[in-house]
């Protein structure tokens, strides 16, 4: 599965709202295992680039404070919202003082964590492996199996942090204006 496809897929999905995550896995088990593995990779692609202690600072303004799952959750979040938004917040993380509005926030009630999306692939997968959406060891073990097989290295990911909490003020001026009193979470 191209980067393109990837993203097409996310694009599409984002028509479903609530159902977003459900959409991508009935479209995930109408493909073959190995484009499943694909989208993994691809999915675990973003999620890296998206490690950043930029993005992390604008994710603890935003929402009050964010711990190392918080941050999977909110990364998966910007993933689902697609390419564009992506992108440019990886550029530049204070978009979302704009992009999160208060209209945003009352259509999007996920937003900014979708803890669910990490496991599409790996729920399409264990249905195609077994029949149900039950989660089962040896499947999931199988899984990641596949994804080492196809060329995902599993290196553990390290972060050092360029900011201080008392920094955040400062360094994110539109996000602390908007949330910094009033975090979403």
């Amino acid at each position: 599965m191209t980067n393109k496809i990837f993203w097409e897929l996310i694009t599409n999905s984002k028509k479903h709202d609530e159902e977003q995550v459900e959409w991508l896995i009935k479209e995930l088990l109408k493909i073959k295992t190995e484009e499943i593995i694909e989208f993994e990779i691809e999915f675990r692609n973003n999620l890296e680039q998206s490690y950043t202690s930029s993005l992390w600072g604008a994710a603890f303004v935003i929402m009050g404070g964010c711990s190392d799952d918080g941050f999977d959750y909110f990364r998966g979040w910007l993933i689902s919202r697609g390419e564009e938004i992506f992108n440019k917040v990886l550029k530049n993380p204070e978009v979302l003082a704009e992009y999160l509005s208060e209209d945003y926030l009352q259509e999007d009630e996920f937003a900014p964590q979708l803890e669910e999306i990490l496991s599409v692939a790996s729920d399409a997968y264990t249905y195609q492996k077994t029949g149900n959406f039950e989660y089962n060891d040896d499947t999931h073990t199988e899984f990641l199996i596949e994804l080492e097989a196809r060329g995902y290295k599993f290196v553990p990911m390290d972060i050092e942090f360029d900011w201080e909490e008392e920094d955040l003020e400062d360094r994110y001026p539109l996000l602390w204006e908007r949330f910094g009193e009033n975090p979403l979470t």
